[in-house]
């Protein structure tokens, strides 16, 4: 099945600034240091390294998200969501999505996955299944932090937020897939 949608078309549309990765680049396979060990297959689950410039100048903090529209549900899949990262920082280290988020700038928050697990959780398409589209997403926000999104909410709920207090956005989309026959 083609991946054509693109969920941030369905998005108010707001001004793009620049990303730039180490790690990733768009259409680019993901290295496997970017995919999941969950399914018992090589991975080291660290999300990649990522900096931004060009942002608005009234940009008060960020967030940082990682979402596959290609997952084989209605709703996609949530790898990975921080917000509250300062407006001083323009950028995040490899590994900087670590579980207990002590890697991340002081003051962010980070957010449970979609599959329960705190931090960044790698590309795990099943075997066969067309490559899917990791969305990395860097948010500039115009309010210093997000208040009302708690560590227990769900990234669908930062991600109305993030429309809410979006002044601009800039992304990266790898791709990753596993050949039929390799389970």
């Amino acid at each position: 099945m083609p991946h054509s949608v693109d969920p941030y078309d369905a998005l108010p549309p707001v001004p793009a600034f620049t990303l730039r990765s180490d790690d990733i680049a768009d259409g680019k396979t993901l290295d496997v240091a970017q995919c999941s060990a969950i399914f018992g297959r090589p991975g080291e689950d660290r999300s990649p390294h990522l900096e931004w410039s060009g942002y608005p100048s009234g940009t008060r903090s960020f967030a940082v998200t990682c979402f596959d529209p290609d997952a084989l549900t209605v709703s996609g899949f949530w790898h990975w969501a921080a917000y509250d990262i300062p407006a001083s920082v323009n950028g995040l280290a490899a590994g900087a999505g670590d579980a207990d988020g002590s890697s991340l700038p002081a003051g962010a928050r980070t957010l449970t996955n979609d599959a329960g697990r705190r931090g960044f959780l790698g590309a795990a398409p099943a075997p066969g299944e067309e490559p899917h589209r990791y969305m990395f997403v860097v948010h500039a926000l115009g309010v210093p932090a997000l208040d009302d999104v708690t560590t227990t909410a769900s990234p669908a709920w930062l991600g109305f937020r993030l429309v809410s207090h979006g002044l601009a956005r800039a992304r990266l989309t790898p791709v990753f897939g596993i050949p039929a026959g390799s389970d």
